[in-house]
């Protein structure tokens, strides 16, 4: 009797041993921290996207008017020079020389055309009183007109000189951004020289880019007129971000490429830092319509794989996956034209660990500045 009771409790915690492990198996599982952002709806503006590039209103290539030895370069290169500001100076000497010579040819002429008219007088006197011949008179008047002419020829000699030795002082004729100097002091110059330096404007800045005339106008309200220069522009960078600046179409080209069937649009946009550079190829944005209301999400929390794009969002605690269809990019955040809305529980952090179905702890965090 006894040996059977100690058989039957033996037993009893035999089974008791097996089944618990088979109870941990059952227990469920700990849930997974991640950190959620409720999708938001907001109001986004249709773009058109083109690639442009980035011109100065104001070109100016410096080169020298004269010829003449360099004795200074008078710039920083890379600096902004305001108009006139003084950028090379070449050597005056020959030039002062050249003016004077010029004032001593003016006054000897003068000096001869004060004697030509008194001569004209004494004939025309001598004419009246009959002591003289008309002959003499009309001599001594082509006489007065030559040194006239004289005059007039010396004159604009000097004026010559007198502007050849401004040219040899280079001042900046628009206020901009001066480049690389080509030249160094100690170098003969001339009109012969080439470009001595470069200056571009620098506030505005243009942005030229071409765009067919059946893409823009597809981008218009149907139905409404609109005026393509009260389109607003806005511009990205390489690197994907966005300027700050605003700008407008303010040129649309007469004639359209025959071989692109396109037409060149320019808009002017603010660069009151600098941060634009001529020739620099950027992203335009055309805002060609009234807003419209889009779900926007994070680009943080885009998976993508074979199938598309996917995002995971929690449902009755457990994560859940969305395939979305993407509607471009706005700053850090990403349109999604199909797939979510707006309130749905977004993954952002901890996606690592997420796998479809499996419990999650979502904590809310806040946007990072410049996101959705």
């Amino acid at each position: 009797m006894i040996v059977a009771v100690r058989w039957v409790a033996t037993c009893a915690l035999a089974l008791c041993g097996f089944a618990l492990p088979a109870a941990a198996q059952q227990a469920p599982a700990s849930a997974i921290p991640v950190g959620t952002i409720n999708a938001e709806r907001k109001p986004i503006s249709k773009n058109a996207e083109f690639v442009g590039r980035v011109e100065a209103p104001n070109r100016v290539e410096i080169r020298a008017r004269v010829k003449g030895y360099l004795e200074d370069v008078l710039f920083t290169e890379g600096d902004v020079v305001r108009v006139g500001a003084p950028l090379y100076q070449i050597e005056q000497g020959l030039f002062q020389a050249d003016v004077q010579q010029a004032k001593g040819a003016l006054e000897r002429s003068k000096a001869a055309h004060t004697l030509a008219v008194i001569q004209l007088q004494r004939a025309e006197e001598l004419l009246a009183k009959s002591a003289g011949t008309a002959v003499a008179r009309d001599q001594a008047r082509a006489l007065e007109d030559q040194a006239q002419g004289a005059v007039t020829s010396d004159e604009a000699n000097l004026r010559t000189a007198q502007i050849n030795l401004g040219y040899t002082s280079i001042t900046a004729p628009i206020t901009g951004r001066i480049g690389r100097s080509n030249v160094t002091a100690g170098n003969v110059v001339g009109p012969d020289s080439g470009v001595l330096a470069m200056i571009v404007s620098q506030d505005p800045m243009y942005v030229t880019f071409p765009v067919s005339q059946r893409e823009f106008l597809g981008r218009t309200e149907p139905g409404r007129q609109t005026d393509p220069k009260g389109i607003d522009v806005r511009i990205r960078f390489s690197n994907g971000t966005t300027y700050d600046q605003v700008g407008r179409l303010n040129f649309l080209d007469v004639t359209v490429d025959r071989t692109t069937d396109t037409v060149i649009a320019r808009a002017s946009i603010p660069n009151p830092n600098g941060v634009l550079t001529d020739g620099e190829l950027v992203r335009v944005l055309l805002e060609t319509g009234a807003p419209e209301e889009k779900v926007v999400i994070p680009q943080a929390a885009l998976i993508a794989d074979q199938a598309g794009i996917y995002v995971f969002v929690v449902e009755d605690g457990k994560a859940a996956m969305r395939r979305v269809k993407l509607g471009g990019e706005i700053g850090a955040g990403t349109i999604i034209e199909e797939g979510l809305s707006a309130g749905d529980q977004v993954i952002v952090e901890g996606l690592q660990s997420v796998r479809a179905g499996i419990p999650v702890r979502a904590s809310p965090i806040s946007p990072t500045p410049g996101g959705i």
